[in-house]
């Protein structure tokens, strides 16, 4: 089965305490809404405790046109993006040798954060010495599933070539979408959670020559995966697209929504692949926010101890979107995990949608 090598990340370079970013909406929101400090609370009970954006928080003090932020993110996505992937095939954490630019065969970018034709990756290949073959995958608009969703497409490709090294580039600068004029409660709410974040991910055939390149024990092979769309769900999650960008689309039911939906969708995948919800030892979940771990642990009956490692990436990094389950599963690599173990990835996204995948330690 194919396997997943080597995970690497990216810290945007400006630190916010959830405090600075509590003060800043106050004085943005303060005038909408009359029960401001009830609503500010979000910042608190969230349990994030500090975020990373490619700007400093004087930069969002300011309007900026649709343009100027979409060429903030094509600036920001190339710089971190290259050194996310540099990362990724130089760490000796998880590989015992470099692996060449030129050995790797196809590429995932993973986002939804900005535009770019020609993509972010074909950005990168004139920098770093791809082999001019590499196949360029480019996918946009899978919100907060495309991680997972990517480590899925990049596990369908290496069945098909056994012999492959792919990499998942997932660059997700949620704040530079943010709409200084846009007074909604959503917004109030994005503003409390979301953050910047860039993973990278190798994932090889199972005939890539494991044995030259790992350094670890045991590593997470991709056993299946699914995917998910509930349907007449497009307004729980996504864009609206407007003259001035990127106006986020959160719905206040997503929580309940995953309470009534995930234990079912868990089921059935786990079925079809004989197994049970028991037999899983490890949780790798997407942390949306805190209400969507409690959800999770409400939905699927498991002891809350399984998110903890969810909820320890969403209080130092917030919610990343696709990049954040990818920081969520380098923590359980690093890990010495016994071979044999399965753990399962879950993450939720527009759609209204849902990507799993079963893995197991080998």
């Amino acid at each position: 089965m194919p396997t997943i090598l080597s995970v690497a990340e990216v810290i945007p370079p400006f630190e916010i305490k959830q405090e600075q970013a509590m003060d800043f909406a106050r004085g943005i929101f303060t005038e909408r809404f009359k029960d401001i400090e009830r609503l500010l609370k979000a910042f608190q009970n969230g349990q994030i405790e500090k975020r990373h954006f490619a700007k400093d928080i004087e930069w969002f003090k300011k309007d900026h046109s649709f343009e100027e932020k979409n060429n903030a993110y094509i600036e920001a996505a190339v710089t971190l993006g290259k050194q996310a992937i540099e990362k990724c095939l130089s760490n000796r954490g998880f590989l015992a040798r470099k692996v060449d630019f030129q050995e790797i065969d196809a590429i995932f970018y993973i986002s939804s954060t900005g535009l770019a034709t020609p993509s972010i990756e074909a950005r990168i290949m004139n920098l770093l010495p791809f082999h001019s073959h590499t196949k360029r995958i480019p996918i946009w608009g899978l919100g907060c599933a495309g991680g997972a969703a990517g480590l899925s497409r990049a596990f369908e490709y290496c069945l098909a070539y056994p012999e492959a090294k792919v990499l998942v580039l997932s660059v997700e600068l949620c704040s530079l979408t943010f709409q200084r004029n846009d007074l909604s409660k959503s917004n109030l709410i994005g503003t409390s959670l979301f953050a910047d974040g860039i993973a990278c991910a190798l994932v090889c055939g199972n005939e890539a020559n494991l044995n030259d390149i790992r350094r670890q024990k045991s590593f997470p092979s991709i056993i299946n995966t699914q995917s998910t769309l509930m349907p007449d769900s497009l307004d729980v999650m996504g864009w609206d697209i407007k003259e001035q960008g990127l106006f986020v689309v959160f719905s206040r039911d997503i929580p309940r929504i995953i309470e009534d939906w995930l234990k079912p969708n868990v089921g059935e995948f786990l079925k079809s692949n004989q197994l049970e919800l028991s037999d899983i030892d490890h949780f790798i979940a997407h942390p949306g926010g805190k209400k969507v771990i409690d959800a999770y642990i409400k939905s699927l009956s498991i002891p809350s101890a399984m998110t903890d490692v969810s909820l320890e990436v969403l209080r130092q990094y917030g919610n990343m979107s696709s990049a954040t389950i990818l920081f969520v599963l380098k923590r359980f690599m690093e890990m010495d995990i016994e071979a044999g173990s399965y753990g399962l990835c879950t993450a939720l996204g527009p759609g209204f949608s849902s990507e799993l995948l079963l893995v197991r330690w080998e």
